[in-house]
C-alpha cells in the first residue's frame, strides 16, 4: 500500500468515536478512506450522523497523526489494513473485524494455525504449570499462541510459546506504546522481537474496563480455538469463550479441583459443551492435526506417582499438618522433604503456610 493511501486510512482511524462498525459502513456506502475524507458533509451525515460528518471533516489530532506516522516507520512497527492482504484472514470471518491493526513483531506469525490460552490473572502455581505446559507443546505442534498480555494464566501462555517453536501472539487493550500490566513489560518487549504485539486502538490508549472485552473478541478470532486454564465462574476468560462459540472456534478446558473457585469457570464450560482436554494432544486430536512433536503426548496434569509425599498431598493447597498426617511423616522431616521437593519445581509455597504440587 502507497503512504498516501495508508496515510488516508490512518487519518480515517483516527477520528474520536469512530468505532469499527461505522468505519465499515463508510468504506460499504461511500467509498475507500480517501474517498470518505473528501466527502461532502451533506453525504457524510446521511451515513454516520452530523457529529461524526464534523468530525471526519475537522480531522484527526494532528500531533496523534504525526506521532503515529513516526511510530509506523519504526522497526518491526506496522499499519494493517482491511485492504492488506496480509490482514489476519481469520478476523475477516468475524462479525466486527477493525478496519485498523497495530501491529509490531513478526507478522508472519499470522499466516500459522493459532491456539489462544486464557485464564485467570490470579492463578495458582498448577494453573500457571500447565498454560505454560500446554503453550510449549502446542508451540512445538505448528500453532503459535494467541492471548491478552494479563499476569497470571495469560503471562504463562506467552512463556510457553515463545519457548516452543512457533512463538506467540499477544493481543492488546491499550495502544502498543502503553504496556498494561507494566510488570509484564519484559515480556511484552521479547513478544516484540521474537512473537508478534497487536492492538486496533490508537497510540497513547490507556487501560480502560470496556477495551479488554473488545480486545477478547480478537484474541478468539485469529484462533482455531480457545482453551481456558483456571476460571471463576465470573472470569473474563468465559467472556472470550462466549466470542469462540460464537464465531465458531472451538472451546477446551482444563478441568481442575472440585474445592477451588478457579475451577468453577472451567467445569462450567464442560458441563456447557466444552472438551476437557489433560493434554496438547487432546486438543490437536478436536482439531484434525497431526502430532508432530511427542511432547503432546506428556500427561500436563497426571500425579507423579513416584514420590509418595506428592501423592499424599494430592492437587489441592494443603498444609504441613494434613501433610503429616496423611503422610505418616515427622514435621521435621516432612519439611525437609518438602523443601527438597520446592527447589526441585514439583511444588510451589503458597501464603498461609500451604504447599500445592505443581507438575
Amino acid at each position: 500500500m502507497h503512504s498516501a493511501e495508508l496515510e488516508a486510512w490512518l487519518r480515517l482511524g483516527l477520528i474520536p468515536r469512530l468505532g469499527p462498525v461505522k468505519f465499515r459502513k463508510l468504506l460499504s456506502e461511500v467509498g475507500d478512506p480517501d474517498a470518505v475524507l473528501g466527502a461532502s458533509n451533506r453525504i457524510l451525515a446521511g451515513v454516520v450522523g452530523p457529529q461524526l460528518a464534523s468530525a471526519i471533516g475537522a480531522g484527526p489530532d494532528s500531533d496523534l497523526l504525526a506521532s503515529t506516522l513516526e511510530w509506523i516507520s519504526g522497526e518491526k512497527n506496522r499499519l494493517l489494513t482491511l485492504a492488506d492482504s496480509d490482514y489476519p484472514k481469520r478476523l475477516l470471518e468475524i462479525s466486527d473485524p477493525p478496519p485498523l491493526l497495530y501491529v509490531k513483531g513478526d507478522t508472519g506469525l499470522l499466516e500459522l494455525e493459532a491456539l489462544a490460552i486464557v485464564g485467570s490473572r490470579n492463578a495458582t502455581p498448577q494453573g500457571v504449570a500447565n498454560a505454560e505446559a500446554f503453550a510449549r507443546d502446542m508451540s512445538d505442534n505448528r500453532f503459535t499462541i494467541v492471548s491478552g498480555l494479563a499476569l497470571g494464566i495469560d503471562a504463562a501462555a506467552h512463556q510457553g510459546g515463545l519457548s516452543g517453536n512457533c512463538s506467540s501472539i499477544a493481543v492488546v487493550g491499550t495502544g502498543l506504546d502503553i504496556v498494561y500490566p507494566a510488570r509484564n513489560r519484559k515480556l511484552a518487549h521479547e513478544l516484540s522481537q521474537r512473537g508478534l504485539m497487536i492492538s486496533e486502538f490508537p497510540l497513547g490508549t490507556r487501560p480502560a474496563a470496556a477495551n479488554f472485552p473488545r480486545r477478547n473478541r480478537l484474541i478468539s478470532g485469529i484462533s482455531r480455538g480457545v482453551l481456558v486454564v483456571e476460571a471463576a465462574l465470573k472470569s473474563g476468560s468465559l467472556i472470550t469463550a462466549r466470542y469462540a462459540l460464537e464465531q465458531g472456534r472451538e472451546v477446551f478446558a482444563v478441568p481442575g479441583s472440585v474445592h477451588s473457585t478457579l475451577s468453577k469457570g472451567c467445569h462450567a464450560l464442560i458441563q456447557q459443551g466444552a472438551k476437557l482436554v489433560e493434554t496438547a494432544a487432546d486438543i490437536l486430536e478436536e482439531l484434525g492435526q497431526p502430532i508432530v512433536s511427542a511432547n503432546a503426548t506428556g500427561a500436563v496434569i497426571q500425579p507423579d506417582t513416584n514420590t509418595e509425599l506428592l501423592s499424599a498431598m494430592g492437587f489441592d493447597p494443603v498444609d504441613l499438618d494434613t501433610i503429616c498426617e496423611r503422610s505418616g511423616l515427622t514435621a521435621e522431616n516432612a519439611g525437609a522433604r518438602l523443601l527438597e521437593l520446592e527447589l526441585n519445581g514439583q511444588l510451589a509455597r503458597l501464603p498461609g503456610g500451604r504447599f500445592q504440587r505443581l507438575r
